[in-house]
């Protein structure tokens, strides 16, 4: 019942859900029942793709979220290896969850976004991040690495920097993460979120759902990629599928008929 009252779920009445960590006075840092608490929401939300077309994901109070819980760090130490990996395994796919959800998923992040609060940003579609805010991998100034946030991270934002951040655990702001593609938006101020909310939120209402979907794994199927015969087949194949379906048929049947899309009612 804890871990319901400092994870968040609402859902509007026109499909918007809001994933917000509450636990203002811990800077919404993670501990193993948040963890599962958020896995369980984001397969609820994969589950509910009529009814949900964005997910923002927000912290309560100053911060986005701090990383660890220090007591659940504290209580790892003692730990068998075992008990670690498992532990660990369960980030990594809460992570994974939120970064296969088939709709946009925006994070909205002032304050302290450190560690594992950086995976959650980078596991997004998009971010916005307040131009102050303070972010860090920090895992190595603990004797650590970010190990199960890595995929995710080096995903959003290239090897290069991610080595160089990973290694030093230097601390970066908003704006330092808007320009290595972290953050996709950054603002002056925590007020002005609300603001990028309403802004991306009308965006996504405005894109089918499956496309959106079919974009996204697009993305992961390019990417790195060797641009041969075989890829742009793919590619090829994935348009001609989007063109027949009903998705694709009534998106170019609205666009000559000057009306709207039945997605965007």
């Amino acid at each position: 019942m804890a871990a319901e009252n400092e994870v968040l779920l609402d859902v509007t009445r026109g499909g918007a859900a809001i994933v917000t960590l509450n636990r203002p006075d811990k800077h919404n840092a993670f501990n193993a029942d948040i963890i599962a608490r958020l896995s369980d929401i984001f397969e609820t939300l994969r589950a509910n793709t009529d009814e949900v077309r964005v997910v923002f994901l927000r912290g309560a109070g100053k911060s986005f979220s701090a990383g660890a819980d220090l007591e659940w760090m504290k209580a790892a130490a003692d730990w068998t290896h075992d008990d670690n990996q498992a532990d660990a395994l369960n980030l990594a796919r809460m992570l994974k969850r939120l970064y296969d959800l088939p709709q946009t998923t925006i994070a909205l992040v002032q304050g302290a976004a450190m560690g594992g609060g950086a995976g959650l940003m980078a596991a997004c579609d998009v971010a916005v991040a307040v131009k102050d805010a303070k972010i860090r991998f920090s895992e190595v100034r603990l004797g650590l690495t970010p190990a199960t946030i890595s995929p995710f991270v080096v995903r959003a934002i290239g090897p290069r920097y991610a080595r160089a951040l990973f290694a030093t655990g230097e601390g970066f702001d908003g704006e330092f993460a808007h320009k290595m593609g972290l953050a996709q938006y950054v603002v002056e101020s925590a007020d002005e979120l609300d603001d990028m909310m309403e802004y991306l939120g009308k965006l996504a209402f405005q894109t089918a759902p499956g496309a959106v979907r079919d974009a996204k794994d697009l993305v992961d199927m390019v990417a790195g990629r060797e641009i041969n015969d075989d890829l742009l087949r793919k590619t090829a194949h994935q348009i001609a599928d989007r063109r027949v379906s009903e998705e694709g048929r009534e998106g170019l049947a609205a666009f000559l008929e000057k009306r709207k899309p039945f997605w965007t009612d």
